[in-house]
């Protein structure tokens, strides 16, 4: 850990210590212009605390990125007595990473003979569909595997939705339409037996199955384009800005889709497919008796699931954590930041989902219940086109991925929507 992360999480600590200090002033006997004031200060030093945190994330993104140069740097390094440098040895093999690296930054024509070899078998090995080949400028390879990591680690920061540990993930090489049956049994039971009594075979029981279609969606990002100066820069930090960038905008196109898509030629959202747990009462507000009623609209099975969570904006987290009981105490606290205890909302696990909308008279503002039973249908990996004559002398690359979204059991996933007037 470098010394500024430490200093930085050395004062979230003292931050968390004085709010606590703040929250536990505010009593029964506290003035109400007193406790405005001690409100408004702990708002204060957790939005400074949630400030610190972004930067905590973005030292630590440059520590690793330095350290990943470092290490790259250390291998090319001459050995004693050998005029080739680290990373080429007799015993090293040319890799479909390093090739692809380099024609995004120096072209196909730069290549060497095996270099080409590798770059075909490569192509040959990931999913290509609707690329042209044979030109250095308009010729798309798809993305390696440590391109593709970056990629899919950044678009889970941007979205819950594309995440694997949150719904459930579906990968196949192709887009061919996949059908899903569907059935819920959750109001079925069995019955008493009497003795020597024939079983009744009335078909009140049967299980009714239904099925639902999972299709592969294209989508893309639009070109990014980047200077020649940039291009000049090691080849090891362009893969991990490529990533992010590509990983940002698919991200959050994504995480959209998943959220509110409408199944109309798109994934059918989950806030879309979800069905009504709960109408509040106001139209820009909501109460924990609404919010305890919501997780009670869930089945018990669903919401003994694993998976089972809230999910909402952040702006709605920023009203929840404000609400408080009789006695002027919240309702609702952050975990131990000191002691690293994640988060969790009324003792369940929670997403932030910017996709969805924030409070307003008729929306759904808050998901409840079982995001295992949404299935996210992702067909192969990323791929990337790179385009150099076109944006010259800078250069210009875009992204393109095919997925689907589909809730197996409506009733799994709730949803509380706002009053409309």
């Amino acid at each position: 850990m470098s010394n500024r992360i430490k200093e930085l999480r050395e004062k979230q600590a003292t931050i968390v210590t004085e709010a606590r200090e703040r929250l536990d002033q505010i009593t029964n006997a506290t003035d109400e212009a007193r406790a405005k004031e001690l409100e408004t200060q702990h708002d204060a030093a957790m939005a400074e605390h949630d400030r610190i945190e972004k930067l905590i994330e973005r030292e630590e993104k440059v520590v690793a990125l330095e350290r990943r140069q470092e290490e790259q740097r250390a291998k090319q390094r001459p050995n004693p007595g050998d005029t080739e440098s680290r990373g080429q040895d007799d015993g090293d093999k040319i890799e479909y990473r390093g090739v692809f690296a380099k024609v995004v930054c120096g072209g196909f024509d730069d290549l060497t003979p095996e270099e080409r070899a590798v770059l075909r078998q490569g192509t040959a090995k990931f999913e290509q569909r609707a690329q042209t080949t044979g030109s250095t400028t308009a010729g798309g390879y798809t993305v390696p595997t440590e391109l593709s990591s970056e990629i899919i680690k950044s678009m889970k920061a941007w979205g819950p939705m594309y995440d694997e540990n949150i719904c459930t993930d579906m990968n196949t090489s192709s887009g061919n339409p996949i059908k899903v049956p569907t059935v819920n049994d959750t109001a079925s039971t069995a019955g008493a037996h009497t003795e020597a009594a024939e079983l009744a075979d009335t078909g009140a029981k049967d299980v009714t199955f239904g099925q639902k279609s999972l299709d592969a969606y294209a989508f893309d990002t639009e070109f990014i384009r980047w200077s020649w100066e940039l291009d000049m820069d090691s080849i090891f930090n362009m893969e991990a800005l490529l990533g992010g960038l590509l990983g940002e905008r698919l991200g959050r196109l994504a995480n959209s889709q998943l959220t509110t898509g409408t199944g109309s030629s798109a994934p059918n959202g989950i806030v879309t497919a979800s069905s009504l747990g709960k109408t509040a009462a106001a139209t820009a507000a909501i109460t924990w008796d609404e919010i305890i009623d919501l997780e009670h609209s869930v089945d018990p099975a669903y919401r003994s699931s694993p998976r089972a969570r809230y999910m909402f904006n952040d702006t709605t987290l920023q009203a929840v954590r404000k609400l408080k009981d009789g006695q002027g105490n919240y309702l609702w606290q952050k975990g131990d930041v000191q002691k690293g205890v994640p988060d969790t909302f009324n003792g369940r696990a929670f997403s932030i989902n910017q996709a969805m909308d924030s409070l307003a008279a008729a929306k759904k503002v808050m998901l409840f219940g079982d995001f295992g039973k949404y299935f996210v249908r992702k067909v192969g990996s990323p791929i990337i086109g790179v385009l150099r004559e076109r944006f010259w002398p800078d250069m210009g690359i875009a992204g393109l991925i095919r997925f689907d979204g589909e809730l197996g059991d409506t009733a799994a996933v709730k949803h509380l929507i706002t009053a409309a007037s």
